[in-house]
């Protein structure tokens, strides 16, 4: 069994981006954690002030989009969600430094070997500031993170820019098997869904499982950047028999 964390700026960004590779995981016994940094769904913002019918919406909100959560948990099979709440789209007005640590004390919780984050070239700030802060969080000497990969997300990925970092797979996993289960968690986000031809739509999320499909040659895929990896010494996929 291998414990496996997915770092996301927001409720759904685990489904969008890693979605069927972590329901591969459950799928394979793994021990399958989520962290999401924003509460993604209310509209606070800092300096302005919020009356009491405000906060009753927040509240609303905040709730709908912890079940949208859940059932997404249940579709994928995930162990464990941890939600830090910050607020939506306002990562950039806390220290970086803040939140790796907050990323950093889920890592030493869960003791995870692979961690999933977001491409840090995402044209979405809250994205690019948690990929910062997974770097930091697991640096080879502060945590037994043996694998961390980036993710394309849709709607985010797909609206960068020139200067920019383009996201480059180096990893596909075949999710030929577990597709379904990332469509169907990202039905329980209902509220988060566009009609196509948004990217954040339905077919969308399948034409780009099958087009990562096609570059890895299998029928479905979800692609990666590689981060950071660490090949231990006595892993059998990677040295033969003569080698080790």
């Amino acid at each position: 069994m291998t414990r496996v964390l997915a770092v996301v700026a927001h409720p759904d960004d685990e489904v969008l981006g890693p979605g069927a590779t972590l329901a591969r995981h459950a799928r394979c016994g793994d021990e399958v954690h989520v962290l999401i940094l924003a509460e993604g769904k209310s509209s606070r913002s800092t300096g302005e002030t919020v009356d009491e019918a405000q906060r009753a919406q927040d509240a609303r909100l905040t709730r709908a989009s912890r079940a949208e959560t859940a059932a997404a948990r249940a579709a994928l099979g995930v162990h464990a969600v941890h939600r830090l709440d910050l607020t939506d789209n306002q990562l950039d007005t806390y220290p970086l430094l803040e939140l790796a640590r907050h990323v950093g004390r889920t890592v030493a919780d869960v003791t995870p070997r692979i961690v999933y984050t977001h491409h840090s070239g995402d044209l979405n700030v809250d994205h690019e500031l948690t990929a910062r802060a997974c770097m930091i969080a697991c640096r080879p000497h502060v945590s037994g993170v043996r694998w961390l990969l980036g993710f394309a997300t849709l709607s985010a990925t797909d609206a960068g820019h020139a200067g920019r970092p383009p996201f480059v797979p180096a990893v596909y996993a075949d999710i030929a098997d577990t597709l379904n289960h990332k469509i169907e968690a990202m039905r329980a986000y209902s509220s988060e869904l566009r009609d196509f031809p948004h990217p954040r739509s339905l077919e969308a999320i399948r034409a780009q499982a099958r087009l990562f499909g096609a570059h890895a040659n299998v029928l479905a895929a979800e692609a990666f950047s590689v981060l950071r990896g660490t090949w231990p010494a006595s892993d059998p996929d990677l040295w033969s028999e003569h080698e080790r």
